[in-house]
């Protein structure tokens, strides 16, 4: 597959870069810059591609040009992401994988992480982990300064008392270093998505899912939230996938976070 060259860009009278960055590059980066990866074989990143194009399409979405997206599988036994580069109508490019936590139900005010696609938008707009602790000891979105992705209020499932389905606000963030950051790949959130928080970095400092955004930036908007100096590429996206493959075993590839002993043997989808 031939690779594009990023364009510069100056944008809006904020000060931006664009990356000169190939998919390839990207790849790069992400290997080199965020501590916990995952590595699905090709197979895996096959079908999570197919994945991710059938729900564009069932959403009615078509791509018209190349761009990063975001695939998570909230299944209790994967609890992965996988950030995608797609120009249709070639087949999906991993840029790379990472183990993430969606939502716990069971505890009263606990959703599970809504399946679909979710449009990253000024909308909803970013904003950033302030870095205090709760009354729990615990910085909920991470390290002061992390970029919160906001994707807006979702009906999802309730997972306490008698069920049902409440809107909850979608978003996509970093976690505690210390107590929560090493159970990634597991399911804790109370419904948000949690990244690793170099992940956060990567996709915060190269304007991965920021589309909107740029196209705001151009028509001469400012946010407050966008660091002068990030780096966004001219492939930014905006989609945000969440899917349940329903697996009943645990892949090689997605191992959980508290050990070998709980893994067991791979079965069928």
């Amino acid at each position: 597959m031939q690779l594009l060259l990023l364009a510069s860009a100056l944008l809006g009278g904020q000060a931006t870069r664009a990356a000169d960055e190939s998919p390839a590059a990207m790849a790069a980066r992400y290997a080199n810059e965020v501590a916990q990866r995952l590595n699905p074989p090709e197979p895996e990143v096959r079908y999570y591609g197919v994945l991710a194009q059938q729900m564009l399409q069932a959403a009615g979405i078509a791509l018209n040009r190349p761009q990063y997206l975001v695939l998570v599988d909230r299944s209790p036994q994967v609890q992965a992401l996988l950030l995608f580069w797609l120009a249709p109508p070639a087949g999906p490019v991993l840029i790379g994988a990472s183990p993430v936590s969606t939502g716990r139900i069971g505890e009263y005010d606990y959703f599970e992480t809504p399946t679909g696609v979710y449009a990253h938008s000024t909308t909803n707009p970013d904003f950033r982990a302030e870095g205090t602790f709760n009354e729990n000891g615990i910085r909920g979105y991470g390290l002061r300064g992390m970029r919160v992705f906001d994707f807006g209020w979702q009906p999802a499932r309730r997972g306490w008392g008698q069920g049902g389905t409440s809107a909850m606000r979608l978003l996509l963030h970093a976690t505690d270093p210390d107590r929560l950051a090493p159970k990634l790949g597991s399911v804790q959130s109370k419904g948000c998505v949690r990244i690793p928080a170099t992940l956060n970095r990567l996709l915060d400092q190269h304007g991965l899912l920021d589309a909107d955004y740029n196209d705001a930036l151009r028509a001469g908007q400012h946010f407050w939230v966008l660091s002068p100096q990030r780096t966004p590429v001219a492939d930014a996206g905006r989609y945000l996938i969440v899917v349940d493959t329903a697996r009943t075993s645990r892949p090689d590839w997605s191992p959980s976070p508290f050990g070998p002993a709980s893994r067991r043997k791979r079965t069928p989808r």
